[in-house]
């Protein structure tokens, strides 16, 4: 009897050691598990924060837009009673391809055929003029420049409706008090870029009583107010247009320089110059703001024609620039990295039988074709391209290249 009350025991035994085994290594697991959900609920709390990305703009950027008569009479075409200038730009139009933005100077008017198409010393240029560069690929063109009352304040009026109707953004002029308040910004590749312009004069024509918002003058106090106003809206790049200096001047003045010093100086980034019909020189600077820090800016003092019927020297020679410039993601600075440029001349064929005598030259292209035994252009255009580069070289200087790019 007392053989089978401890074998009875020690069965009790051994299956309450099992079942506390088991109990053990159920609550392990229970606990294991638990841990594994809490570590895999934490790893998808968890934000990976990545570097920001840089964000880059390509801009382009075309000197003065002024069609003589000699310019309209060539884009007429008497069958049809329509104007065509698309021809002038042919041999140019795939510089304008790749651009983010593309940015020039308006210096004409599109008042409308009932106001006479008019030449210097008042513009008044065919509407189609508008249809063809929005085709080439003008984004924007700036309108505060000496000839923009040439057909009065009506005449500005109608340039800017032309200009919506061809879905050309603009600045510098205004049709009203309202539109003079709203600032020209765009995102552009996730760089907020305010666009503002400015113009010395208007050819002693007053602005109309009562209407002084319709022209932005030159005026540090009106550029300072603007410019802080932009800065409100958190814009990350200012680029400011001046139609100002001394015709057929190769080199900046004394004011150009001080505005251009003022401008940097209040957190202006990107400066283009107009006005004086040649190229004036470039600078890449380093700005030192009042807090200490410093800042990239690049100024072109003047640009130069990009088409016109004029014929002074240096007139007929120009540029189309490209501006590289970045924003950078962790620090939202903005640097501009480079600079390049693509010599241009307004060619006129003059007593030649070609149906249309106007035409913008790449001059090294054609210069190269020339050497390659394409001698289509003629030697004496030869030896003159060659000379109008020179001057473009030597007024403009080299390209601006950033260190990494050199490095490259």
């Amino acid at each position: 009897m007392k053989k089978i009350v401890e074998l009875i025991l020690l069965i009790i035994l051994l299956f309450g050691g099992i079942f506390l085994i088991n109990k053990f290594f159920k609550t392990k697991q229970v606990s294991n598990d638990s841990n594994v959900v809490q570590q895999i609920e934490e790893e998808e709390n968890t934000v990976i924060e990545e570097k920001p990305k840089d964000s880059t703009m390509h801009m382009t950027v075309a000197g003065d837009v002024i069609c003589h008569n000699s310019n309209y009479k060539d884009a007429y075409d008497s069958k049809t009673d329509t104007y065509d200038f698309s021809y002038s730009f042919a041999d140019i139009e795939k510089y304008f391809k790749d651009a983010d933005i593309v940015i020039g100077t308006l210096e004409t008017n599109f008042a409308g055929k009932e106001a006479g198409y008019s030449n210097y010393p008042r513009f008044n240029s065919p509407e189609h003029l508008a249809t063809d560069l929005k085709e080439l690929g003008f984004d924007i063109l700036v309108t505060a420049q000496n000839h923009c009352l040439d057909t009065g304040y009506s005449g500005l009026v109608k340039t800017l409706e032309e200009l919506d109707k061809n879905g050309i953004e603009h600045t510098g002029t205004y049709s009203s008090e309202e539109s003079s308040k709203e600032y020209l910004i765009k995102d552009i590749n996730g760089i907020k870029t305010a666009f503002l312009n400015y113009t010395y004069g208007t050819n002693g024509i007053p602005i109309p009583k009562g209407k002084e918002y319709a022209v932005n003058l030159i005026d540090k106090e009106k550029m300072k107010s603007d410019i802080e106003n932009v800065k409100a809206q958190g814009v990350d790049l200012i680029c400011v247009n001046m139609h100002w200096g001394i015709e057929y001047k190769l080199q900046q003045n004394s004011e150009q320089e001080d505005l251009a010093d003022f401008l940097f100086e209040n957190g202006v980034d990107v400066i283009l110059g107009s006005h004086p019909h040649c190229v004036e020189p470039m600078e890449k600077r380093t700005i030192t703001l009042e807090d200490g820090t410093t800042k990239d800016g690049f100024i072109i003092y003047s640009i130069g024609n990009f088409m016109s019927g004029q014929n002074q020297a240096n007139t007929r020679q120009s540029a189309i620039f490209d501006i590289y410039i970045t924003k950078h993601g962790d620090t939202g600075k903005i640097t501009i990295d480079s600079v390049k440029y693509t010599p241009t001349y307004m060619y006129n064929y003059y007593n030649s039988k070609v149906t249309h005598k106007y035409k913008i030259m790449d001059i090294e292209e054609e210069i190269a074709k020339y050497e390659a035994g394409d001698t289509s252009i003629g030697a004496s255009l030869y030896n003159t391209l060659k000379k109008e580069l020179a001057n473009i070289y030597e007024v403009l200087g080299d390209e601006i290249i950033s260190d990494e790019q050199s490095e490259e």
